[in-house]
């Protein structure tokens, strides 16, 4: 994923993301490199440049929390960006532990089972489909697989398609990612996803390198389904209790509208090979 550290590449990415004016600096002449210089965020940090170039190159591993939040303000970080900072500094020791990510509790499978005309479904840390009801499935059945969120995004062809807002999807998929990784650096998953995303997508690799970070949003989303055509949804994500990294993901239609009939027809589509199958056994 690099041949730094975690902590030097976000540092070095979110550096290089500023210019001079953006802090109040004056710029003077063409700059050799991107951004502001370890020096100049040094200076606005209030800490030497000696160490600032260490947390960079990953010799200086437990800054304190003072100089982590002056750190943070030089580079003008928002609230989840610093609290990703912050967890890029945590030992192994210090990081919680859950649940098998791979695991999906039978009570949280039987909840979303219930919900016969709302999609549901539980992401994992590298945005893998642990399980989803049948009308998430239905929903997402324009894809090759319905196994990994970013995949749909950037290497399966029907993602152009579906995501009607792309490039919002593609960021939105990137920021996520690096906000689980922020929480578990060492995760064999993770890397193993990013790499094959990095081999399929320059377009993947280019927002990686932007170390932006950012949660799910409950913005809405529009979407178009190869059978029922535009959806208008709104969602939530929520954390699945016992296995903080996964996140339960709820869409919802609003009632009476296109999106809630475009919904029930899905859900006829789902249930119907069922029906079928029912029948041929009688």
């Amino acid at each position: 994923m690099s041949n730094g550290t975690p902590l030097g590449d976000f540092l070095r990415a979110r550096r290089e993301a500023l210019k001079p004016q953006d802090v109040g600096l004056p710029e003077y002449g063409r700059r050799r490199v991107p951004g502001l210089r370890r020096e100049e965020v040094a200076l606005l940090a209030g800490v030497s440049s000696d160490y600032y170039i260490r947390l960079e190159q990953g010799r200086e591993n437990s800054p304190s929390a003072q100089v982590l939040e002056s750190v943070a303000q030089a580079l003008k970080l928002d609230a989840e960006s610093t609290d990703h900072l912050n967890r890029l500094c945590l030992a192994p020791s210090q990081r919680p532990h859950g649940r098998s990510e791979a695991e999906v509790g039978a009570q949280l499978l039987q909840l979303m089972d219930g919900w016969e005309h709302t999609p549901a479904f539980v992401l994992g840390p590298a945005l893998d489909i642990l399980a989803g009801n049948s009308l998430a499935t239905a929903l997402h059945s324009g894809f090759d697989a319905f196994d990994n969120l970013a995949r749909n995004v950037f290497v399966d062809p029907a993602g152009r398609e579906f995501y009607q807002e792309w490039e919002r999807a593609a960021h939105s998929c990137v920021a996520e990612l690096r906000a689980a990784y922020g929480h578990d650096p060492q995760s064999a998953r993770i890397a193993e996803v990013v790499a094959e995303l990095s081999d399929a997508s320059e377009e993947f690799t280019a927002l990686w390198r932007l170390h932006d970070v950012k949660s799910k949003s409950q913005e809405g989303k529009h979407l178009k389904h190869p059978d029922v055509g535009d959806l208008h949804i709104a969602f939530a994500a929520f954390t699945v209790n016992g296995a903080p990294h996964q996140q339960l993901v709820v869409y919802q239609a609003e009632p009476a509208s296109p999106t809630a009939a475009a919904f029930e027809t899905l859900r006829a589509l789902a249930t119907e090979p069922k029906k079928a199958r029912a029948t041929a056994h009688l």
